[in-house]
């Protein structure tokens, strides 16, 4: 058997696997790519106008059957393979798996990268996950990062990844070929210019998972710089690794798990399911201990909430630090201390301590979209919560100007 017709059988082995997994570039059966319609794809289907888009530009087929499958799962190779032949990369033929050469195309791209899984069959064969799409979609559209857990963030901040719905991620959970094809048709409309919707609750949801908060997200217009520009990356001033404080003498270490912040006036705010019923928190208008408050249902709901999520990892030394209360983020620099008399009245004009029954049940602060003053910028920090000045310490997660400065 000579080496040309070894070639020609090897080829002819490729495109039957494409055809089986519904990758090859040109429509099965001899069907015109713009006019093939999918059984299992219904007029009103939520990927239907990325599916159609993506054959007829043959990136991806159906099946011989008439199906497309858009909830069948897609491998990493299958995916490589569709970013690749979208983004026109040079795939030159090999003589080894039929995906190799789209592998090899998408090195060269660096598209993936052997820190990602190792270059084998075994990795190749494995179904793909919506955060390694992400990554590859990401690195496709020329993002760069060397923080691992925040592509997802950049993916979804881009429009090229969508949620689930209820801010749900699903970034463990398998790729379908839907989600797949419609992925690869939002890099396509990046890389051509264009501008993607974006999910504001998935964005939301991936800074959490990158940073342990969401407030860049929910709260845009307080947590600025006030250089539009810089603004594109202000979430990169949030230093997680301050999070955690050791004391000066070792005897005390807590951490900072989470701050999450809430959109009270957004009823759709996914993260509302996290707290307790809004109708049953007030908000702290005098410094007094007592369970008198004022409601915040109602007026109030034009405000963030501030939820603190920490813990103390030890305490050695209950004489010189504070073993009550819980660990929590400190926000400051918006501020109205010369209205002080009307937030005492119940005007809401500043931040101010949020609970339920008694004053410190809650780790939670409420702080309205406007009426406070900005007067030195805004602070985020933790500290040891040590009875002497002596061991007093604090860490400064962002420091950054925030809106409106003014001076009295």
């Amino acid at each position: 058997m000579n080496n040309n017709l070894v070639k020609s059988i090897k080829k002819t082995m490729v495109v039957l696997v494409l055809l089986a997994t519904g990758l090859a570039s040109f429509p099965a059966s001899g069907v015109r790519a713009d006019s093939v319609q999918f059984s299992d794809i219904p007029a009103n289907y939520w990927a239907k106008g990325g599916i159609d888009s993506a054959v007829k530009k043959g990136i991806v087929v159906g099946y011989p059957s008439g199906l497309f499958m858009p909830n069948a799962n897609v491998s990493r190779a299958e995916f490589i393979k569709m970013i690749v032949t979208a983004t026109g990369q040079n795939v030159e033929p090999t003589e080894g798996k039929w995906y190799e050469g789209y592998v090899n195309a998408a090195e060269q791209a660096k598209l993936y990268v052997t820190s990602d899984f190792a270059n084998s069959e075994l990795e190749w064969n494995a179904k793909i996950t919506r955060k390694e799409m992400a990554r590859i979609a990401a690195r496709a559209t020329g993002l760069e990062t060397k923080e691992d857990d925040k592509w997802m963030y950049l993916a979804a901040k881009t429009g090229l990844i969508s949620g689930l719905g209820a801010g749900k991620l699903g970034e463990k959970e398998n790729t379908t070929r839907a989600q797949a094809v419609v992925t690869v048709e939002r890099v396509l409309t990046v890389k051509g210019g264009g501008k993607l919707p974006i999910d504001k609750y998935a964005v939301g949801s991936a800074e959490l998972v990158w940073h342990k908060t969401n407030i860049f997200t929910v709260m845009p217009e307080i947590m600025t710089t006030g250089d539009p520009v810089k603004d594109l990356n202000a979430a990169d001033l949030w230093k997680e690794d301050k999070m955690k404080i050791t004391s000066k003498d070792g005897l005390y270490s807590a951490e900072l798990d989470e701050l999450l912040v809430i959109d009270l006036a957004d009823k759709n705010d996914p993260n509302l399911a996290r707290i307790p019923d809004v109708a049953t928190l007030k908000w702290k208008n005098t410094t007094d201990n007592t369970p008198d408050g004022i409601k915040i249902a109602g007026e109030y709901l034009n405000s963030y909430l501030l939820y603190s999520k920490g813990h103390v990892n030890f305490n050695n030394d209950t004489k010189r630090y504070s073993p009550i209360g819980d660990f929590t983020a400190e926000f400051s620099g918006l501020d109205n201390y010369y209205e002080r008399v009307a937030f005492v009245n119940g005007h809401l004009n500043a931040q101010a301590l949020v609970f339920q029954k008694i004053p410190f049940d809650l780790p939670m602060t409420i702080l309205p979209k406007s009426g406070w003053k900005n007067t030195s910028g805004i602070y985020i920090r933790v500290a040891v919560p040590s009875y002497s000045a002596f061991y007093s310490l604090r860490n400064e997660i962002l420091k950054i100007a925030g809106p409106n400065r003014t001076q009295y």
